[in-house]
């Protein structure tokens, strides 16, 4: 079990610098929880993303709940949830009354500008990493390739596309296809 202050720690370094949503605060998340910590494998990181993807709420809350009970039960998940809200209330509220103040001057959009292309390279990190270790399980050679992955993304991105279908009813669909699959050994 880990300590609650640590979790709360690591959780409030991660909503302090969670700038453009849930997406583009993943790397974050994985930086303290896997990397720095040590307290996840990337597997079980990339299954967390997984399961916040199924759940309702906000992504970055739910992840910080779930990694919070994981490590310290249910001190560690209101320690997560409270250190990863707490940055963003208190900033909030500062830069609300900022932006009402000084919106018109032109630093000031060109911050936001920057804030924004900064944000998309975070969220296609993740994206990057997400689909190397679900199309290259066993590492990045092209003998690990894993077909069935790719065979199940490009049906998802097809089915979204074509049929503009709620993406959790393709996420249901593909993780039932998948545990067929590996109940029969095809997966």
């Amino acid at each position: 079990m880990v300590n609650i202050l640590d979790i709360f720690i690591a959780f409030v370094k991660v909503g302090s610098l969670a700038f453009g949503g849930a997406y583009a605060a993943m790397p974050l998340i994985e930086q303290q929880i896997v990397n720095a910590t040590g307290w996840m494998s990337f597997q079980e990181f990339s299954d967390l993303i997984a399961i916040d993807e199924l759940t309702p709420g906000p992504i970055i809350i739910n992840s910080a709940t779930y990694i919070g009970m994981k490590l310290g039960g249910v001190p560690g998940s209101i320690a997560a949830t409270i250190g990863c809200i707490l940055p963003a209330c208190i900033v909030s509220l500062i830069l609300i009354n900022l932006y009402r103040k000084y919106k018109q001057i032109p630093m000031i959009s060109e911050m936001m500008n920057c804030l924004k292309s900064m944000s998309v390279a975070m969220i296609f990190s993740t994206i990057l990493k997400i689909f190397i270790a679900a199309v290259f399980p066993q590492g990045t050679s092209l003998m690990n390739i894993n077909y069935f992955a790719i065979i199940m993304i490009a049906l998802s991105y097809f089915i979204l596309k074509k049929y503009s279908v709620n993406p959790i009813y393709v996420m249901l669909g593909c993780g039932t296809i998948s545990l067929l699959m590996s109940f029969i050994g095809l997966a």
